[in-house]
């Protein structure tokens, strides 16, 4: 059984504090790549998910820019999940038997992971006036699961072992 970790109090993160910076597979090399804001567009203001991107490999050397007006979130785990931009596969995803478990970088995966090792799950009280649909409140259910602990805990050890892999 897993180690157990006491309590995880909900940092109230949702999808697009972690969109600034995304690892997908690159589609020349198929080694990690990055999607990140354009350099150029940082100081720019703007709703930081329609800012210009940049696709950046630094195994092939690859460099891709988008600067559309259609984003792509995720929705669901029930297929392979592709990126908002450019629709490149996840780097960190991975098939469970309940469904498809990603995250976009490793801060994502280290919610993910702090909030299923715990064993008392804190939220906001309900008289806070602060976001209530947050990232671990929108997870499925099956990643909620007390019962599912060591197999989701696996899954992500082995998310995070293939970016030191490669």
């Amino acid at each position: 059984m897993a180690l157990l970790s006491g309590r995880f109090p909900d940092p109230r993160s949702t999808e697009y504090d972690f969109i600034g910076s995304i690892l997908v597979r690159c589609p020349g090399c198929a080694k990690a790549a990055r999607v990140a804001p354009a350099p150029e567009d940082s100081s720019s203001g703007g709703r930081i998910l329609f800012r210009p991107r940049r696709l950046i490999c630094r195994g092939c050397g690859l460099s891709r820019m988008w600067s559309g007006s259609l984003v792509s979130l995720p929705r669901g785990t029930t297929q392979p999940v592709t990126d908002p931009y450019f629709g490149m596969p996840l780097w960190f995803q991975i098939e469970t038997r309940h469904g498809w478990l990603w995250a976009y970088n490793l801060e994502h995966l280290d919610l993910i992971r702090r909030f299923v090792q715990a064993s008392l799950r804190e939220r906001a009280p309900w008289y806070d006036t602060g976001q209530k649909m947050t990232l671990v409140a929108r997870l499925p259910g099956w990643v909620k699961r007390a019962k599912n602990r060591d197999e989701i805990l696996r899954a992500v050890r082995r998310m995070h072992a293939s970016l030191t892999a490669v």
